[in-house]
């Protein structure tokens, strides 16, 4: 707990000196291949601008354009270097070549779709754009479905982290009032997130 709040605390820290543009800037090179935690700081973003300590237009504006943009530079960088790239940055996170195969075939089947929600698993979302580019697919088409899942995605977890944030005392004293009741459905909640968390982060 109290790496926790040492973790909450630095990002608290960087979010308050630098604001919604940091935020931008991470999501962007962790949206081509860079291996940082670009989700927990737009989380985190998102429960301090639920406080007043950072501005959500602007916290939402970064966020979706970085991702957009991140996006679209993997796209380049599939187009230019192709297959192999892929192969390098796999083996880096533990992503072998038969499972490359298959998030390939993935695109390939399901096409913008692919696009929009490998936005939401880990992994998926740093090879987005590169495995697009990659495979060719056209960039009108590709900047589309990106724009699109970049604004779902930032919309889920600005909207559940600005929401905390502005009511997390609410949230919790509805818990205590509820009682027993109250933490078992939290309890049941935590472990539904972290199952989820799990499936989708593991290589």
């Amino acid at each position: 707990m109290s790496e926790f709040h040492a973790l909450f605390g630095s990002l608290h820290d960087l979010l308050r000196e630098y604001g919604a543009p940091v935020v931008g800037f991470v999501l962007l090179l962790e949206s081509f291949g860079f291996p940082l935690p670009g989700e927990s700081l737009l989380v985190t973003a998102s429960v301090l601008a639920g406080r007043g300590d950072v501005s959500l237009p602007a916290l939402v504006l970064f966020a979706w354009a970085g991702a957009v943009v991140g996006d679209n530079i993997g796209y380049l960088i599939g187009r230019k270097f192709g297959h192999r790239i892929l192969i390098r940055l796999g083996g880096k996170i533990g992503l072998t070549e038969p499972r490359m195969a298959k998030v390939e075939a993935a695109f390939a089947k399901y096409g913008g779709a692919t696009v929009i929600f490998a936005r939401f698993f880990n992994v998926l979302r740093q090879l987005n754009g590169i495995v697009a580019g990659s495979l060719e697919m056209g960039w009108w088409r590709f900047l589309f479905f990106n724009a699109l899942g970049a604004a779902l995605w930032t919309g889920l977890w600005t909207s559940a982290g600005y929401y905390f944030g502005a009511h997390g005392r609410d949230v919790a004293a509805l818990a205590k009032q509820l009682g027993f009741a109250g933490a078992a459905i939290a309890a049941v909640a935590v472990i539904a997130v972290a199952i989820y968390l799990w499936r989708t982060r593991r290589p």
